[in-house]
């Protein structure tokens, strides 16, 4: 099942509630064998608009990010590439890494980062659930065993570790213990993007 962002204690906001214009249109197709959905994914090729999940037989094609999502998305980037610059943190963007077990399972992520060295296979995963789809995203990434997931879904943002095979949620990241997300996710919905990651370089270096 996909992990539904409501309720435990571990949630963090992110902002305002979603609205009907932020969604993002998902269409779910069921049936779909491995080399119908390489011939589908070939049709899309160079369409940036058009995302392709697949997993165990189920294909989801998600169209048009919304403003939203993509405001997300890119602020929460900038804001962890400045923590990581502030504390000496060697990094990686990965960004739209895909990930692929031919013949069960294919996706990228929003965003997705090597943390201390440059890895065949990301540390960490960001994904920006506008609207919510039928295929478990911490399966799809699991079946290339990435060391941590971030989700963020209906204003709330959840933490999962890989641990004997298993996502576990957790309440900080196992590559920055010391980052506070009450922190970090008070900038994510900031009026100004600019502003944001400037105010939020200040506040982690003491200046604020």
């Amino acid at each position: 099942m996909n992990p539904q962002i409501h309720g435990p204690r571990t949630a963090r906001k992110i902002g305002k509630q979603v609205s009907q214009a932020d969604q993002e249109s998902i269409i779910t197709l069921g049936d779909i064998t491995w080399d119908r959905f390489q011939a589908i994914k070939a049709s899309f090729q160079g369409l940036l608009a058009v995302r392709l999940f697949y997993l165990a037989g189920v294909l989801e094609i998600i169209s048009s990010p919304s403003r939203k999502h993509e405001r997300i998305k890119s602020t929460l980037g900038l804001l962890l590439e400045a923590y990581m610059k502030e504390k000496g943190i060697r990094f990686y963007l990965c960004g739209r890494f895909p990930i692929e077990k031919t013949g069960y399972a294919y996706g990228a992520p929003d965003d997705s980062y090597c943390i201390s060295s440059d890895k065949d296979v990301p540390d960490i995963v960001i994904e920006v659930i506008m609207t919510s789809g039928a295929i478990d995203k911490l399966e799809l990434y699991k079946q290339i065993e990435v060391p941590e997931v971030w989700l963020c879904q209906s204003n709330q943002l959840r933490i999962f570790n890989l641990r004997k095979e298993e996502y576990h949620e957790v309440p900080r990241s196992r590559f920055f213990p010391d980052l506070d997300l009450a922190l970090l996710l008070r900038y994510i919905d900031y009026p100004d993007q600019y502003d944001a990651v400037q105010e939020f370089q200040a506040v982690i270096r003491g200046d604020l």
